[in-house]
């Protein structure tokens, strides 16, 4: 259990970040977990399995990938102990395979969508997106990069250097710069950290800005997202929570001490209604954004008594 409370801490300070790793993280937890288990009875296994799920699950309230992973990682129908051990470790080790393998296959279908000359803007540090762009500039297109800083982690920089590495032209702006340098861009291109049954994006913080920009001069807005990024509760209209993190992130508390009628708000994401979303690019093709009950029906399995 303490590899599991440490995995869960180092999500919960942002130490793991990003929905894919998120993901990833957790199921590596909960197969770990599992195979060390040692219990008396099966009612004590399902006990054990439950708790270490819902701690997990508590860790991030908005990555829906996380709960998608623990749930998909941790099933189980045998009744014996051994058996259940052995199907959650294939379920995790499936899990994290299918994983690896989305990034690569996303990237490789959103590319086609990239353009020779496109200048392309970016929003925090998506793997998946960066999977497209970093695909799209390997093939041998002449592209560049425009990325906001993402406060107030600035994932950003976690963003240009992934960037530079690959030899990518880019720029680096500051969030509120967005709308200004949006009439030199061709398509905005961001990842997920959940998406709704209605289509609707929840990502960083600043996303949504970059979506009306984008409506408003008529640039293609494009989400990169894996299926396990799709929100089952949504469906039956549990709204999906959105995380307020620690104020310190954004402003030293020393700063506000005599400052007795200010407050500090820190959201870590917000929403993009999926009117202003082009297609979402996933590990099963691009979609439409009304597509997204049909992915979260037959990719993720959810029947609604389960959620």
């Amino acid at each position: 259990m303490q590899k599991l409370q440490e995995t869960a801490e180092k999500i919960r300070t942002m130490e793991i970040r990003g929905a894919g790793r998120i993901a990833k993280a957790a199921a590596e937890s909960i197969r770990d977990y599992a195979a060390g288990l040692e219990v008396a009875s099966m009612e004590e296994f399902n006990t054990c399995i439950r708790d270490a799920s819902s701690f997990l699950i508590s860790t991030r309230p908005t990555a829906v990938s996380l709960p998608n992973a623990v749930k998909l990682a941790s099933r189980y129908s045998s009744g014996n102990v051994e058996e259940a051990r052995k199907e959650i470790i294939e379920n995790a080790n499936l899990f994290i395979e299918r994983a690896d393998k989305a990034l690569g296959i996303i990237g490789k279908i959103g590319s086609r969508r990239i353009q020779d000359g496109d200048v392309i803007m970016t929003h925090c540090n998506s793997h998946a997106a960066l999977s497209i762009i970093t695909t799209a500039f390997v093939s041998g297109k002449d592209i560049s990069v425009i990325a906001t800083e993402s406060r107030p982690r600035c994932q950003g920089l976690l963003t240009i250097r992934h960037l530079n590495n690959f030899g990518i032209p880019t720029t680096l702006i500051v969030d509120s710069a967005v709308r200004y340098y949006m009439k030199e861009v061709d398509k905005v291109i961001v990842g997920a950290d959940a998406i709704a049954a209605n289509g609707a994006l929840v990502n960083k913080i600043g996303t949504s800005q970059l979506a009306l920009a984008a409506h408003e001069a008529r640039k293609s807005f494009m989400v990169a997202a894996e299926t396990f990024k799709f929100s089952p509760n949504t469906i039956v209209g549990n709204p999906i929570e959105i995380e307020e993190r620690n104020t310190e992130e954004v402003v030293d508390p020393s700063l506000l001490a005599d400052l007795s009628h200010v407050q500090v708000k820190n959201p870590a994401f917000d929403f993009t209604p999926a009117k202003y979303i082009d297609m979402i690019v996933t590990d099963i093709g691009i979609i439409s954004p009304a597509m997204a009950y049909t992915v979260i029906k037959e990719q993720l399995g959810w029947e609604l008594e389960d959620i």
